[in-house]
């Protein structure tokens, strides 16, 4: 079937159901051949910052352009200058995997074209997200007391918890803001030195301030610190700062770590604070009810984040925002002018708008919908088993080679290691350390320019480590002795 050509696009109507039908062909057949060759490219492509600017036209075209030349383009300098995050090779940051299915949810939901802002903009937008919502939270195994919906990113749903916290205080802010308040003090978020910097994030936003994020001391498995955390919050309060809410993380990103949250609930408990939960990554391992030790108190908390864009192979974006606490939301973002307003139907359906600070929202329900149908939880916990059971296996590499070594527990699917070879006689700790860091980043560099996987790093106790994140739908057992056998091999040649 041919191709719609410049002439048929410079009409005033859309394309006619057959040009549509040729179009779609020909980016589907586009999309499945990449998808095909993926392993063939490096996963970090070799280019240096800057360089692509100069590829493209400074001027966008004047007439249309054929979908044939399009496409052409796309294979030239799209896809060989994209970091390939559908690789089976991709262990960096917590993989986002486009599942195929999920691929197929998501051209679905982009055609139909909802805007779920209302009930009134999209009756089964609404309704589904609700559907999907439970079925969510059911397959966590958390209590029917929980309702939500869905949003962007952990980011955004965090956001969201902490402003609903800032309502539940007491404080009013959605209505009379903070400037010009002595009377409220200074609100205080607290938060484990492992905890995302979203949180930060949300504070800059919500005019809390970075530096009311107190960040409490963890332990040695990376975990919040349960009487530092008391004792924190005792030192604001009498301080006359105005406490507000906890954030506990089961998974933290640079080491996976599981805060205490159990133990975290009944200081929050004990001082009327807010508890969010963190599980935007690891929330997904609650699939498995063997794993389900590692949630516990989880049900105790006032609003919970889990991503399926990371560990659930939805395409990004959607993020999912429990709560056990929907009123406090809309106390924080609602807001209904004229030509928004149903009176016909007015409390007997949610207009999630009420709840967000955005207004527009898609669909994200659909691509859902279809995901769950088509792997089922079944299907979704072999996945999630055999990552776990890749990363012990790594994990088992690491520890058995006297030339690595592990700088954290694995929990999930994440492992944090270093190349920590003997220095030279005499050298002092902060010697060492300096080294070892110069020598892992020079590793990582070394493995990431071969372009068979691409790893991440962060740090934990100050020391530069190297993670490996499991999780892209594609990767099998041969990937991760791939990754390994490229980190002995490098680190052998840096000596």
């Amino acid at each position: 079937m041919e191709q719609p050509t410049p002439e048929q696009l410079t009409g005033l109507t859309d394309l006619d159901p057959e040009g549509l039908r040729a179009a779609l062909l020909a980016a589907v057949d586009v999309l499945v051949e990449e998808l095909a060759r993926i392993e063939s490219r490096a996963v970090f492509p070799a280019i240096e910052p800057g360089s692509l600017v100069p590829l493209f036209p400074k001027a966008p075209p004047e007439a249309p352009e054929s979908l044939a030349a399009i496409l052409a383009d796309h294979r030239a300098l799209v896809e060989p200058n994209a970091t390939q995050w559908q690789h089976p090779g991709f262990l960096a940051y917590f993989p986002t995997s486009a599942s195929s299915v999920g691929i197929v949810g998501e051209l679905l939901m982009t055609a139909l074209g909802q805007n779920t802002m209302l009930w009134r903009t999209s009756p089964i937008g609404t309704e589904l997200e609700q559907v999907v919502v439970g079925w969510l939270r059911d397959a966590f195994g958390l209590p029917g007391s929980f309702d939500g919906f869905l949003t962007d990113t952990a980011s955004t749903s965090s956001l969201i918890a902490i402003a609903a916290a800032r309502e539940a205080a007491g404080m009013d802010v959605a209505r009379r803001g903070l400037a010009g308040r002595p009377e409220l003090g200074r609100p205080r978020l607290y938060a484990s030195e492992e905890a995302h910097s979203s949180i930060e994030k949300a504070a800059m936003t919500l005019g809390i301030g970075r530096d009311n994020v107190v960040r409490v001391p963890v332990d040695r498995e990376l975990r919040m610190n349960v009487g530092a955390l008391e004792a924190a919050i005792a030192a604001d309060a009498a301080a006359g700062h105005r406490p507000i809410a906890v954030v506990a993380t089961l998974g933290t990103t640079s080491s996976t770590s599981v805060d205490p949250v159990a133990a975290i609930g009944d200081v929050a408990a004990r001082h009327g604070l807010w508890l969010h939960v963190d599980a935007a990554y690891a929330g997904a391992a609650a699939l498995l009810p063997e794993r389900r030790a590692d949630f516990r108190g989880w049900e105790r908390a006032d609003s919970i984040v889990v991503n399926p864009h990371k560990w659930l192979f939805s395409p990004i974006d959607a993020s999912l925002l429990l709560t056990r606490r929907m009123d406090q939301l809309r106390a924080a973002f609602s807001l209904v002018p004229e030509y928004l307003r149903t009176l016909d139907r007015e409390g007997a359906v949610r207009d999630v708008n009420e709840y967000t600070p955005q207004l527009g929202r898609r669909f994200r329900a659909l691509k859902l919908w279809v995901l769950l149908r088509w792997f089922g939880l079944e299907g979704l916990r072999r996945r999630i088993r055999h990552h776990l059971e890749l990363a012990t296996t790594l994990a088992g590499w690491v520890d058995a080679d006297p030339a690595f070594e592990r700088l954290a527990p694995v929990p999930f699917s994440t492992v944090c290691l270093r190349y920590a070879p003997p220095g030279p006689a005499g050298e002092t700790t902060d010697e060492r350390e300096a080294r070892l860091d110069a020598l892992n980043q020079h590793l990582i560099d070394a493995v990431n320019r071969t372009g068979e996987v691409f790893l991440s790093h962060t740090r934990l106790d100050g020391r530069f480590a190297i993670r490996v994140a499991i999780g892209q739908v594609r990767t099998e057992a041969r990937h991760v002795e791939r990754a390994w056998a490229l980190l002995q091999h490098e680190a052998a040649i840096l000596g």
